[in-house]
């Protein structure tokens, strides 16, 4: 399966200087993965904003550089993928402009095709709980480490723009999961999920 250009999403749209608003916009935007064992897509129902500046939760906060991060300074579009707790693999990405190093966390998606793969990766039965966190949508999606810094716009992983659009009403707002310690900026309203 290989994306149709008219859909996949430009790097213009990832040029957003608003990390925060680009977390929002990629709401019901479209996860492609063509991966070994075949095509697989979900549509984005959760996110999370991370800022290079002024954001204590933030793996590259105020000019941080490590290996890990370095691909947060990069050109945006590109995939920003750790593994978090040793085990799971959490997919980002990359935004604004080289150099100051924000990125969008994929919390969650909704299943869209290659369900039975997802199934098939995931070794569940329930579909209910298949990609409804940043750890279990990877696995479903066939998303590893092994794709860090990959280009967004083409296989293996892209994404799409197909028409879905939420209304404000079907969007909550939240503070960020897990990031306690980053004391005040962990309650800044950066998640966004479908409900």
């Amino acid at each position: 399966m290989k994306p149709d250009s008219s859909k996949v999403l430009p790097k213009s749209f990832y040029e957003n200087p608003d990390v925060v608003d680009a977390s929002r916009k990629l709401l019901g935007k479209v996860i492609c993965t063509n991966i070994h064992s075949g095509f697989t897509a979900g549509i984005i129902t959760e996110t999370e904003a991370y800022c290079g500046r002024n954001d204590k939760a933030c793996h590259a906060n105020n000019g941080l550089r490590t290996a890990r991060t370095e691909v947060m300074y990069g050109e945006p579009g590109h995939a920003y993928i750790y593994l978090c707790y040793g085990i799971h693999h959490l997919l980002n990405v990359v935004t604004n402009q080289e150099g100051l190093a924000d990125a969008v966390l994929i919390r969650g998606v909704r299943p869209l095709e290659g369900v039975d793969i997802m199934i098939e990766r995931r070794n569940i039965t329930n579909h209910k709980n298949l990609a409804n966190g940043p750890g279990k949508l990877t696995q479903a999606l066939g998303i590893t480490t092994g794709l860090n810094a990959v280009n967004l716009s083409k296989p293996p992983l892209w994404i799409e723009d197909r028409g879905i659009e939420f209304q404000e009403k079907e969007i909550k707002i939240t503070p960020r999961i897990g990031v306690d310690y980053a004391e005040e900026d962990a309650l800044k309203p950066w998640r966004f999920v479908i409900e």
